[in-house]
């Protein structure tokens, strides 16, 4: 099963528990936004967002759903062959559902400028200075061929921030071993209907909605 996967309340969309026995558990549910679809505009415009987050990040979460539905049945028969023929799909929908469920809290309508405290302190110490930070992330996003995603993650192992690239929905902590502070979504599906194939522009634009607050609590809960 990907790394790091979460189950979701059906009354909020708060993380209560990771995915342990698929004999029993909840059905993992869409959460909702922490602001309105048009919150984000002009950087980000209310179509994009709302055919974001109740289709695409929707349809991720129900193909989860049914695939750990037949890997329940595949367990439970003790079909190996079956178990592995799912992995695919479930780190694809999985990482999906990861994925998304940080970006949205990642992203806020206060957003923009530059983080501050510890956060701050650890950009500088591991990037030289926040410009430089923005530049590679920024160049690690807009170098994703195809689809895939921008991440600043945080090496426990070795105490420090590093950027990298993920491939599709490839979920950063269970393919890389990193933990996601801030990830930045480059399928053409985030930004196409207002800033067609131009991504650059896109990832210019975003940086003006970008939620340190939430980055930075990432970044304290994972330092723990």
């Amino acid at each position: 099963l990907p790394s790091g996967l979460f189950l979701f309340s059906r009354s909020s969309a708060k993380l209560v528990a990771p995915l342990g026995c698929l004999v029993s558990r909840q059905k993992h549910t869409l959460p909702d936004l922490p602001y309105d679809y048009a919150a984000l505009e002009p950087h980000i415009n209310a179509e994009i967002m709302q055919l974001h987050h109740s289709k695409h990040h929707a349809t991720y979460v129900n193909n989860l759903n049914v695939v750990e539905e037949k890997y329940k049945e595949a367990l439970a028969k003790g079909d190996v062959t079956t178990q592995v023929s799912l992995q695919p799909a479930l780190k694809f929908n999985g990482g999906g559902h990861i994925n998304h469920t940080i970006f949205w809290t990642n992203l806020s309508p206060n957003g923009g400028g530059e983080p501050k405290g510890e956060l701050m302190e650890a950009i500088k110490r591991d990037f030289g200075s926040f410009a430089n930070f923005k530049e590679k992330l920024t160049a690690a996003s807009v170098g994703v061929q195809g689809s895939g995603w921008g991440w600043l993650g945080y090496n426990k192992e070795q105490g420090r921030l590093q950027i990298a690239a993920c491939a599709n929905q490839d979920p950063l902590q269970g393919t890389t071993g990193l933990i996601p502070l801030l990830g930045i979504d480059v399928w053409e599906h985030a930004y196409y209907l207002q800033y067609k194939n131009v991504r650059p522009d896109y990832l210019k634009a975003i940086w003006n909605v970008i939620n340190w607050e939430n980055v930075s609590s990432r970044y304290a809960t994972c330092k723990k």
